[in-house]
Order: structure tokens, then sequence, then C-alpha cells
């Protein structure tokens, strides 16, 4: 069996088995034991989605070669790379204050610090415990395609701040010097840890700027199961907003039901009282319903196959093989089976989306041989590929963009081929596979009427009943349903709202 086959077949196994794999035993600390913190990322605070590394303003950090730690396909996805600080912290030791480095300020120096502060950087740190609670350890041609989503305890602060200067229009620009960590421990187990800052110093060239830090330890009664509620507790967002979006939402479905109900009943009424009467004779009535009116005009062509047959399966397909795949994951997160760490939501939808494809090509298939559909290698190919190349082709465009700027977002070249892989010998021989038994298995044309032999001519539109303008105006009460429910979902991408599954919590306790 070869690597490959060897990985994927691991992977269906945890793929099952995995509520029985959670960690019954979290990550505990000796005294003195040395505790890391890694540094991650920094970035303009009002644009959380342009990331660089730590390390690309000129910090300082100590001597030697600082450790990487590199996760898995979502992490990188996700734009996270994570370096050791090398700061010196162990459990439970209180530091009054320690010098990590000197920071010698040049020109160049000082107007780095000085545009990443006018735009309001902000850095990322991360304590990360060595607790395995979801998939750990699996390769993948070498490289780690899932790998365990610890309970990583984020830290965050801003690069300095402008002060404001009387014998200037313009503000003092000032960098923190100063970190003060702060630890909440239960016994032998870290509950939580927050940083500080202090020590604002000018920036000035030729000035020597020493970097320091001090640490303390406090006791604490919550639990090691508890720790995550700090995050959660942010109000983010008001309550009454959220009250009136569903309650516009649900008036909005009852508008939208009331219009199509008065459509369809005026549209149907005259048969309704065709076949009410009952005072007129067997033949007026043979006579009424002989006669074609209304939605019988166009009964022998709603059948028929569409001119773009090839795109609209693929489109169906498609559609349905996201629909279940929302569905999945929704569902092993409510399950407890899945914890969404650092990249793991990212690497979930991507192995679940190659393992779905056989429902995209089984949907499209059967569509396309309902409607007698004769081109099928075109049928197949574009239903496996469509989605995966939009995506690639978008993805291509943000990561050109984001190369050029030197964004952690830009994706490596190995992960893009990780990626490929997946889809060329998992994604796409599935959505084939798909096809082939769609086609077989219901792909019996079962339309309850007959297709006419000559298509009934269609009239010529006003401009107002094109389809581009019906798109349109028929999308704006939709759009009205779901746009204030659709303010809370993009919040929680660009306003910071930490979200996470406490499936290896409940399972820590």
């Amino acid at each position: 069996m070869s690597s490959a086959a060897r990985s994927l077949t691991l992977f269906l196994l945890l793929l099952f088995v995995s509520p029985s794999l959670a960690s019954e035993s979290d990550h505990k600390y000796q005294q003195d034991e040395p505790v890391t913190l890694w540094v991650n990322k920094v970035g303009p605070y009002n644009n959380p989605q342009e990331t660089y590394n730590y390390y690309s303003l000129p910090f300082c950090h100590a001597s030697g070669n600082p450790a990487h730690k590199w996760g898995g396909l979502g992490e990188v996805l996700g734009g996270n790379e994570l370096i050791d600080s090398q700061i010196d912290i162990k459990f439970q030791r209180n530091v009054d204050k320690a010098t990590i480095c000197s920071l010698d300020l040049d020109e160049a120096k000082v107007k780095q610090f000085k545009d990443a502060i006018e735009n309001n950087y902000w850095f990322e740190f991360f304590l990360v415990f060595n607790l395995s609670c979801f998939f750990s350890d699996l390769m993948f041609s070498g490289l780690h395609l899932l790998t365990a989503s610890s309970d990583d305890l984020p830290l965050w602060g801003f690069v300095g701040d402008l002060h404001p200067d009387k014998n200037s229009d313009n503000g003092k620009h000032v960098l923190y010097t100063h970190k003060i960590i702060s630890f909440k421990y239960n016994k032998d187990q870290i509950i939580h840890v927050n940083l500080t800052q202090d020590g604002p110093k000018p920036l000035e060239v030729g000035r020597t700027l020493d970097m320091t830090y001090s640490v303390k330890w406090t006791p604490t009664n919550v639990t090691f199961a508890r720790r995550f509620d700090v995050y959660l507790d942010y109000p983010f967002f008001e309550h009454q907003i959220h009250w009136f979006s569903i309650f516009n939402s649900f008036m909005m479905v009852i508008f939208l039901t009331g219009l199509v109900s008065m459509i369809l009943m005026r549209t149907l009424r005259n048969d309704y009282a065709k076949y009410a009467r009952e005072d007129d004779d067997l033949e007026t009535l043979e006579r009424d319903v002989s006669e074609e009116s209304g939605w019988k005009l166009v009964h022998g062509d709603v059948f028929r196959p569409p001119h773009n047959l090839v795109v609209l399966s693929a489109v169906v397909g498609t559609g349905a093989q996201l629909a279940l795949l929302v569905l999945l994951v929704i569902l092993m997160a409510i399950v407890g089976t899945l914890y969404i760490g650092r990249g793991a939501i990212v690497t979930t939808f991507i192995v679940c989306y190659a393992l779905t494809s056989f429902i995209s090509g089984y949907v499209s298939g059967g569509m396309y041989s309902r409607n007698g559909g004769k081109n099928w290698i075109k049928s197949m190919i574009l239903t496996a590929s469509l989605f995966p190349f939009m995506v690639f082709g978008i993805g291509f465009l943000l990561n050109t963009i984001a190369i050029f700027y030197g964004s952690l977002a830009a994706i490596p070249f190995g992960t893009m081929v990780v990626v490929f892989v997946i889809w060329a010998f998992i994604s796409f021989p599935l959505a084939l596979l798909g096809t082939v038994v769609g086609r077989n298995w219901s792909g019996a044309p079962n339309n309850p009427c007959r297709v006419k032999t000559i298509p009934r001519p269609i009239p010529e539109k006003k401009w107002y009943l094109t389809p581009s303008v019906v798109s349109m105006m028929g999308g704006l009460l939709p759009f009205g349903s779901i746009f204030i429910e659709m303010y809370f979902v993009f919040t929680s991408f660009w306003n910071y709202k930490v979200n996470f599954s406490t499936s290896c919590l409940g399972a820590s306790k």
C-alpha cells in the first residue's frame, strides 16, 4: 500500500473513532518548567486580513536562532507563522524586570515603527500547550495534513501609540518597551494569560531602547475547562440589534410567502373556478377543460432541456455538495468531534469537501442524464473542476497581491501542491465516480408530462422583464431578509470575534 493510501486510510479511521481519542489529561507543568511564548504576526487593526511576520518590524529578539512552529494545512492557509520569542518564562516563577535585548534605532527603523504606529499596528502572541485533542501527526507526502489544534491562549497588544505633542501639530510617536505578562494558574495548569504594556519611549534616531519584560503568577479557582470563557464575554454585539434582525427576517419570509401565494392564486383562479362549477352541463365543462390557457400553454415546454445543460448540471451538483458540506461540518461541531483551533476549521472544510465530491458528481450526472445529455466527458470534468478552479483563480489573484506586499496571507508553494494533490487524487476521482453512479441510478427521465417536439416561440419581452433585470430585482427581497444576519457573520471575520468549540474543553474536565 502506498504512503498516500495509508494516510487516507488512517484519516478515515480517525474520522470515525475521533470521539474516543480526546485526551483525558491536559498538559501539566512542574515547578520552574519552561513555558514557551510564541510570536505570530503584526498588522493594521482596521484590516486584520493584512498581516505580516512579527519580525517584519525591526523588533529585536534574544540571541540565537529562534525555533519556528509550523502548523498544519489550515494554519498555513490562515496566515499563521509562530516563532519562539525566546523570552525566559518558568512556571510559577515571578520576574520583576528582565531585559530581552537592546534596540538601536536608526533612521530606517524609526520610519518603520512610525508607519506602524500611524496605521495602528497590533501584534499577536500565543501560549501553546502540548495538548493533542484532534487528529495528530497525520502525514501526507511528507507534509502534515492535519495537526493537533491545541487550546492555544492568544495575547494581543499594540506596537506603540501616538501621544499629543504641544510643540508640534503632529503627535509624538512612542514605542512600548516593557511587556507585563500576567499568568493565572490552577494548581499545575495555566488558566489565563494577559499582556499589558508600559514604558512608552519616544522614537528618536540614534537612541538605544532596552526592551524589557516582567512576569507575574497569580493562583485562581477557574478550572482548565473554563479558561476560554474570558475570550467569549466581550460585548461585541448588542442583543436588541440581533433580535431586530430575527424579527426582520421572519416578517420578510412571511411577506415573500404571501406574495408568492397571491401570484399563484391569481394565476390559477380561473382553473379553480372551472373545476368548482357544479351547475354547468357536462358539454360546457368538457369544452372549458379542453381549452388550454394560462400555465397549460407551456406545460409541454417546462421540462425541455436548457441550452447550457452542462453548466446547469455542474452548478446544481456543486450546490448540493456545498450544502451537504456545511451541514456536515456543523454537525461535527455540534456532536463534539470537531475542535476549532488555529486552522483546524479550514483543514476540516478542505478534507470534507474532497470526501463529499461524490455528491456533486451524483447529482450532476443524474440531472444531466434525465435531460438527455450526451457529452459525458465534458459534464464530469466541469462538475469536478468548476468550484475548485473558481476558488483557485480568486486565490491566485489574492495570493499574488499578498506576495507583492510580503503578507503572511501568501500561500506557500508547498501548500498549493498539497491542496492540488488532495483535489487530484481524492476530489476529482470521487466526482467522476459520482457522475457515473448518478447517470446509471438516477438518470432515467421521470417528467410528469411529455415534452413537445416543436418548442413554443417565446415572445419578445420588455426591458424590465429581461433576465438581467429580473435577477437583480428578484434578489432585493432575499437580500433584505439576510443582510443583517450577514453583518454578524462578517463581524466574526473582521472584528476579532473569538469563535471556538468546547468539545475538547468538555473532554478535559
